[in-house]
Parts: C-alpha cells; structure tokens; sequence
C-alpha cells in the first residue's frame, strides 16, 4: 500500500490527481456554459411567445369578397340591411 500509481480507491484521480490540474474547473466551466445556453434559451422563448401574444400570433387572413363588399357599401352600391346579411353569409 504505498503512494505508487493506481493507489487509493480512485487510482489517483480524487484529490492531487485530476482535479488539481484544471481539469476540474474546466468541467465546472462547461457545465456553467451548458446551464447559462439553457437559461438564455428558456429566457428567449418566453420572451418570443410573449411578443407574439401581445401582437397576435398570425394575422387572420381576410376575405376578398369582404373587401369587395365594403368598398360597395362605402360606395353606396348597397345598403346596410344588405351588407350585413352579405357581410354575414360571407364570414359564415
């Protein structure tokens, strides 16, 4: 049992061994770099869906047909009882 290579439980990998010549702080930073890219990747997608929340997610696409419609009511083509019965079979 003497202090030769391949002593102690580890083989000389615990302490003195490894970990003392940096190869533990750079696992340490690996992971802080791992956990910093999963922490900006959660931020990024709260924040996306948020945005899209506030300014609608997809804008619903309109009818032609409805802008037609409105620009004959505007235009007097039609009246209002008409428009909105034509405005109703359109959207249904």
């Amino acid at each position: 049992m003497g202090y030769g290579p391949g002593y102690g439980m580890m083989n000389g990998w615990g302490y003195g061994g490894y970990g003392s010549y940096g190869f533990g702080v750079l696992h340490m930073v690996f992971w802080v770099v791992i956990l910093i890219g999963v922490i900006a990747g959660i931020v990024w997608l709260v924040r996306s869906m948020a945005s899209a929340g506030a300014h609608g997610a997809l804008p619903l696409r309109r009818s032609a047909g409805l802008d037609v419609l409105e620009e004959r009511y505007a235009r007097g083509e039609v009246n209002r009882d008409e428009y909105l019965q034509k405005k109703r079979d359109i959207l249904a």
